[in-house]
């Protein structure tokens, strides 16, 4: 088995090598060789039409509306080529390593297809809360544990297990990355909630400054009517196989994030995405690499390296990638070890029978760290007088603990995990 598994990662490696076989490492510089240049965005002036009752504005607001404003025309990358530096180069390599390290990690950490699932579960979960954390949702893991089940949370952990959602349809889907699968994934994530949710956008969308304007906006993307050209462009760069894989996904990251191809949901969209390239590059197998949570430490200069991609620099987003792989492998490996060094404890104070629903229950706890009697007896299919027995029986143990006092639909929590899965988010802030 470990044999099967070094062979597993050097195979990566050697994909790798052959990738980097069409990239130029001879140069510091970003910008591109060969027939199809990349470079920095051009802009357009456009007249400024609001969109709402202007005569609602104040005097002053309206005087500060604009009579036109200056969109992004981004380059088309899906012929691009990219030079990197050695130094880079080598750093994509140490970045690519870490990545597939992990992964193979959780296996030898693990062992068992059916314990490794709740493993795959903690960290989709967790890469969706840190993803989520970026655009400012912030949600410990008692409320989206809940939330997972269609208990009552709050609106933020509603907001985060959509997120949950788009990760799972980007996974699935990433065997078949083209323009529908993004509006997949899009849908997954606002489906229900925004009614262009699965859409391209129709209207001009701009970051940072006013909601009136787009006048002193940090960035503003392209105009609406060029977003369904752009996105064919992502999805002919997406098929492409001749770049490492961490490289591609970074920049295929950056680009959509240039474009912005819908009214919400860009950024969390976007990080879905990445995955989605990880797990069709063979990077990741069997788990989510939590890659936000290592963005989360440095979300400053996360921005700033996008803002740099589209002014022709690729260096800082491809650096900004290597460093968040990095550092989710290992939040990730601590991750797995706390959680894997819980259920050890749990087995050894319940000590339940093998086969038994209480012994099947401790192992999905991992994963779903807030459950109900109901979801137990779905989830394992089994009678509810089982489902019963099984929940008190680890209510007994210690092992979880009822937080409702309601007769019907309790919900009880493993403490011990949502703690770790906490202190997991207060490491992902954090830089060092």
């Amino acid at each position: 088995m470990i044999i099967v598994r070094l062979i597993t990662f050097y195979d990566h490696i050697v994909r790798y090598h052959d990738r980097m076989e069409h990239v130029d490492p001879s140069s510091e510089s970003s910008s591109a060789t060969g027939s199809t240049a990349f470079g920095p965005i051009t802009w357009e002036p456009l007249p400024w039409r609001p969109t709402f009752d202007v005569e609602a504005l104040s005097r002053r607001a309206r005087k500060s509306l604009p009579d036109s404003y200056d969109a992004a025309v981004p380059v088309q990358i899906a012929g691009c080529s990219f030079s990197l530096s050695t130094a880079l180069a080598a750093d994509v390599e140490d970045a690519t390593a870490a990545v597939v390290n992990l992964d193979n990690y959780v296996t030898n950490a693990v062992g068992e297809d059916h314990d490794i699932a709740p493993m795959q579960t903690v960290l989709l979960r967790s890469e969706s809360a840190a993803s989520s954390q970026i655009e400012n949702l912030t949600v410990g893991a008692n409320q989206l544990a809940i939330a997972e089940i269609g208990g009552a949370a709050s609106g933020n952990a509603e907001m985060v297990s959509r997120n949950v959602k788009a990760l799972r349809a980007a996974i699935r889907l990433a065997g078949q990355l083209d323009a529908a699968s993004i509006l997949a994934m899009h849908e997954a994530l606002l489906g229900g909630q925004d009614p262009r949710a699965g859409h391209w956008r129709e209207v001009q969308v701009w970051i940072g400054s006013s909601r009136l304007s787009p006048a002193g906006a940090a960035f503003v993307p392209p105009q609406p009517s060029r977003v369904s050209a752009y996105m064919h462009d992502l999805a002919v760069f997406l098929a492409r196989d001749d770049l490492p894989v961490l490289l591609h996904a970074a920049l295929a990251h950056a680009q959509f994030e240039t474009v912005h191809p819908f009214t919400d949901g860009n950024g969390r969209t976007g990080r879905a995405l990445l995955q989605a390239m990880l797990r069709r590059g063979e990077l990741t197998r069997r788990v989510t690499i939590p890659i936000s949570a290592g963005l989360l430490t440095d979300t400053a200069s996360y921005f700033a390296a996008l803002m740099a991609y589209r002014d022709g620099d690729i260096v800082p987003i491809v650096q900004q990638l290597c460093q968040a792989s990095r550092a989710a492998a290992l939040h990730g490996r601590w991750l797995i070890d706390e959680l894997a060094h819980t259920k050890g404890s749990w087995l050894e104070t319940v000590r339940p029978r093998a086969g038994s629903t209480s012994r099947s229950l401790l192992g999905m706890l991992v994963g779903q760290p807030a459950i109900t009697v109901a979801w137990v007896q779905e989830q394992l299919g089994v009678s509810n007088t089982a489902a019963r027995r099984a929940v008190d029986q680890l209510t007994a143990a210690g092992v979880i603990t009822e937080t409702t006092d309601r007769r019907r639909n309790r919900v009880f929590v493993a403490r011990d995990v949502i703690d770790i899965l906490d202190e997991f988010a207060a490491r992902a802030g954090h830089r060092g």
